[in-house]
């Protein structure tokens, strides 16, 4: 490989490095504390949060309005505010000009009196609302963005949460009497506590959360350890499913009158959950709501068609669906839901679905609608597809409910709490300190024994050190005390491979050879020795992280990482700045240990 080669691919290293790190640099250097907590709370606190200061935000500007309506907002905090005034004077000009009428003139300069004119009609105030809670939305669920895509602290550094799930397996156990004999409860009670436990470690590891812990705690109760800072909303969409996947046939008879009754009333339900007028209701129906997901996330009524009432009669039970995914119609290339059954649910979707072409079929998980598709034709095959003007993020919705939303053991959250660090801030000090304090005193002696040529070596630290933590921000891993011992392993096994070169180079300068034939023949040779030694401590650290678990798994994930970053710092970035400083500065002498020239 020659020196342009080495440099492009060192460029372009480095590059993505930095793309990988970015997100971690954004959160815990350029993101302020207090929008920190804001984005770790939960998308309701959020949206709580965002909903008090659009009211107050807009409170204020009426009253700075009524006191001097010339007042120009200079602060660059209120552009957003001014864009928004100039684009509702751009769509009125259209709105008057689509009438016949003169427009009135946008104003040159926008006061506050000119940007609340702007804001015309009986939902002006809900609009000017509406755009400022936008404005504190779109940046806290910017920063939540970036603390999802950053290194996590582990829980032994920064705390976490912990939760403690109750599985009702007497429930399960009377669902399983339903329909088959149990011989042996207390047997069936054990699997069912495995299952429950296995459901909850996919699910995580579909979330995207990191090095959880996940153990059964006494005979029903599941004890779940998150590290990092504490997202409760992570953990929410984790329970959510507790209640079982099925679906319903639609009763459209039904949801007319419901519908009407809730235009007419305002209200459906009393405060026990119960319909005030049950009369509306045949007896085989119950109305559950629609939802679709709102600017934060969290489930909203569909508006305009808020209530649907479905067959209180099971269709097909959510655990024959065997995989969902989306995709694009071939036609109109609109998304579309694809999900496959096991061949007993096949049989029964086949015959219910040829018994109701053109009736509607909802999804119903957690007792909320998710879909209310119109069933076309008679599916057969197992192979279903669900389409009907989805967005990508509704379809993408859908299938996460499909693929995740059934559980056999019901769940239920039965505590939740943040936990501190047990070693605390303390433990990060520490542990950098260690890290810091071992790499200078690497450095320092490969300068003090290798003079200049020492000076590569410190420069293949530094950068080996950058790589593992752009590597570990771009897979989100957690970063715990075990990961940072990894890292302080990587850095004294890292420069053997420098010193091994370094010695095989001084041997060729001994025998004569000039500087760049030396610097190529002591990589040349110490390659294989730096390839086997690395090799065999990766497949060690292969084993450890697929065997081990916990602080063993965090230890030998760093300590993977820290190898294969070493390899390349000690072939690629040493040997092109021997190789610069060969053919570009034009040394003929090196410096690489005392009386060694």
């Amino acid at each position: 490989m020659n020196k342009r080669s080495r440099f492009i691919i060192i460029l372009v290293v480095l590059a993505v490095c930095f793309a990988f790190l970015w997100p971690s640099i954004s959160w815990y250097a350029r993101t302020p504390k207090d929008e920190q907590t804001l984005a770790l709370g939960s998308l309701e606190k959020i949206k709580d949060y965002t909903v008090v200061k659009a009211k107050g935000e807009s409170e204020k500007l009426i009253a700075l309005a009524k006191v001097n309506p010339e007042a120009v907002l200079d602060s660059p905090n209120y552009d957003y505010l001014v864009k928004a005034a100039k684009k509702n004077y751009r769509e009125n000009a259209k709105a008057y000009k689509a009438a016949g009428l003169e427009a009135p003139k946008t104003p040159e300069v926008m006061t506050i009196g000119a940007i609340l004119d702007s804001f015309s009609g009986e939902n002006a105030l809900a609009d000017l609302r509406a755009v400022i809670e936008g404005k504190y939305r779109d940046e806290i669920l910017a920063a939540k963005k970036r603390y999802n895509s950053s290194v996590k602290l582990g829980l032994d550094l920064s705390g976490g949460m912990n939760v403690i799930v109750h599985a009702d397996l007497d429930a399960a156990l009377a669902s399983q009497k339903k329909d088959n004999e149990v011989a042996d409860e207390a047997q069936f009670k054990k699997d069912a506590m495995a299952q429950a436990i296995e459901t909850l470690t996919g699910r995580i590891d579909k979330f995207g959360l990191t090095s959880p812990v996940i153990r059964q705690q006494g005979e029903d109760r599941i004890y779940i350890e998150i590290p990092g800072a504490a997202d409760s909303e992570s953990v929410n969409t984790i329970i959510m499913g507790k209640g079982i996947l099925n679906f319903r046939l639609v009763d459209e008879n039904a949801t007319a009158a419901v519908m009407n009754y809730y235009r007419q009333n305002g209200i459906l339900f009393n405060s026990d959950g119960k319909l005030l007028d049950p009369s509306i209701l045949p007896a085989d129906c119950e109305v559950m709501g629609f939802y679709e997901k709102d600017d934060y996330g969290l489930d909203q009524l569909v508006r305009g068609a808020e209530y649907i009432a479905v067959k209180k009669e099971i269709a097909l039970d959510g655990k024959h669906v065997k995989s969902a995914q989306v995709s694009a119609d071939q036609t109109t290339n609109q998304p579309e839901v694809n999900f496959v059954l096991d061949s007993e649910g096949a049989q029964i979707f086949a015959d219910f679905t040829g018994a109701h072409v053109n009736e509607r079929l909802a999804i119903v998980s957690d007792n909320k609608i998710k879909s209310a598709a119109t069933i076309r034709q008679a599916i057969n095959g197992g192979q279903v597809s669900l389409s009907g003007g989805f967005s990508v993020e509704e379809a993408q919705n859908i299938q996460k409910v499909l693929q995740t939303a059934w559980l056999e053991v019901p769940l239920e959250v039965e505590s939740q709490q943040v936990v501190g660090a047990s070693l605390g801030e303390a433990a990060i000090n520490q542990g950098m300190n260690a890290l810091t304090w071992g790499l200078a005193a690497v450095l320092v002696f490969m300068i003090l024994y290798y003079l200049g040529a020492g000076f590569n070596a410190v420069v293949a630290q530094i950068l080996n050190m950058y790589i593992m933590f752009s590597v570990l921000s771009a897979f989100n891993l957690t970063l715990t005390l075990s990961s940072i011992a990894g890292m302080i392993l990587t850095v004294g096994m890292s420069v053997d491979a420098n010193v091994i070169i370094f010695e095989r180079i001084k041997e060729e300068l001994k025998n004569g050879k000039s500087r760049a034939a030396a610097v190529a023949a002591g990589f040349d040779n110490a390659f294989w020795a730096i390839m086997d030694s690395n090799i065999t401590t990766f497949i060690a650290a292969a084993f450890l992280s697929k065997l081990g678990t916990g602080s063993i798994q965090g230890f030998a994930v760093s300590l993977a990482i820290g190898v294969c970053s070493s390899v390349f710092t000690a072939l690629v970035v040493s040997r092109l700045m021997f190789d610069f400083n060969t053919d570009v500065m034009n040394r003929k002498t090196m410096s690489i240990g005392w009386g060694v020239k």
